[in-house]
């Protein structure tokens, strides 16, 4: 069930309060149990995405299976944190998957994310070694349905490539800022802009905040 094009529906005289009411009451999601894992096929109908496959610690058969379940309920599937070893496992599996290497990601199918109106994000990043993290947020970003503005390599450090791009940043709807372990780019962005900002650190850098 798409719980937006049932408000639609009910927006237009197509389904009525009622009927609408008791598609909507409260009922045990369903789940794929896989004996290591159980998977919620529900979570597409309640929040518009299908659940993200955290790949790190699970074996590539645990994977493929976790796979070939969403994609035999219909699903498209994401892995995040996964490596060439294991994707080497999956594209047997699924042949149509597509791997990003930088972000230690896999899409089945491989698409790269459409833009479904869902606003636009800019992922800005301080240095090139925040890049595998900036992009890995960029392309969840995508696979959910929204614009992504990439900015690259605008650390303090460097405070002028910030500012001749701020018109950019403040055109965006969320501002995710990866930087390393200082973590001073974040409260810069933040104070030049009236969207959130949600600040990402990665293990970069010397310092020790």
């Amino acid at each position: 069930m798409n719980i937006v094009q049932l408000l639609e529906d009910v927006a237009t005289g197509a389904v009525s309060v009622e009927e609408a009411r008791q598609r909507l009451e409260l009922k045990s999601p369903r789940e794929y149990d896989l004996g290591f894992a159980k998977l919620d096929v529900d979570r597409e109908s309640r929040c518009g995405i299908p659940e993200v496959v955290f790949g790190e610690g699970k074996t590539a058969e645990q994977i493929v299976s976790l796979v070939g379940a969403q994609r035999s309920c219909g699903q498209r599937a994401l892995v995040t944190r996964v490596d060439a070893d294991k994707v080497r496992s999956v594209l047997v599996a699924e042949p149509d998957a597509r791997f990003h290497a930088e972000a230690r990601m896999l899409m089945v199918p491989g698409d790269d994310g459409v833009d479904r109106g869902e606003g636009c994000i800019a992922v800005v990043s301080a240095g090139t070694s925040d890049l595998p993290v900036a992009e890995e947020a960029a392309l969840t970003a995508e696979w959910m349905g929204a614009k992504v503005l990439r900015i690259a390599d605008v650390g303090v450090a460097g405070l002028s490539r910030l500012l001749c791009r701020l018109d950019e940043v403040r055109s965006a709807h969320v501002v995710i800022v990866v930087a390393g372990m200082e973590g001073a780019l974040p409260s810069v962005v933040a104070g030049q802009v009236v969207a959130p900002v949600i600040a990402v650190p990665t293990r970069v850098g010397y310092g020790w905040n």
